[in-house]
């Protein structure tokens, strides 16, 4: 990549960093941990091609976690729930004032953690129906 824009490249750079640190973060949180982390291996993978040999094993884990996420109707009530908590925590923290952290910016990405929970849980299911009807 000696050729290439380095703007470009400094630029995704920081934001597969970025995306790997908060999925990592995001591993022992409530959110999508392992998919953030696999997003930003992608990212990386395209400018550092020395890491494309952790994007395979990583996406493997990623996407059994989601197949194991609606394995059964209890953990996907359980997930639908962790969405609501996270909906009704942003709600919550973005009207009363005086929390930890208080405001609409906690709010605003607790509420955003629920809806991306949501977004995975429905395009999970739908993988996994589409394999199984296969």
């Amino acid at each position: 990549m000696a050729g290439a824009n380095p703007v470009k490249r400094v630029s995704l750079a920081v934001l597969g960093g970025v995306i790997v640190l908060v999925g990592v973060a995001l591993l022992v949180l409530p959110g999508p941990g392992l998919l953030l982390v696999l997003a930003g291996l992608l990212i990386l993978a395209s400018e550092f091609p020395a890491l494309e040999r952790y994007v395979d094993p990583v996406r493997d884990r990623a996407m059994k976690a989601a197949e194991d996420s609606v394995s059964s109707p209890l953990r996907i009530a359980g997930s639908v729930c962790a969405g609501l908590g996270l909906i009704g925590a942003g709600v919550v923290w973005g009207l009363v004032p005086g929390l930890p952290f208080g405001g609409w910016s906690t709010g605003s990405s607790l509420i955003l953690s629920g809806l991306i929970l949501f977004a995975l849980l429905i395009w999970s299911y739908r993988r996994v129906r589409d394999r199984r009807s296969r």
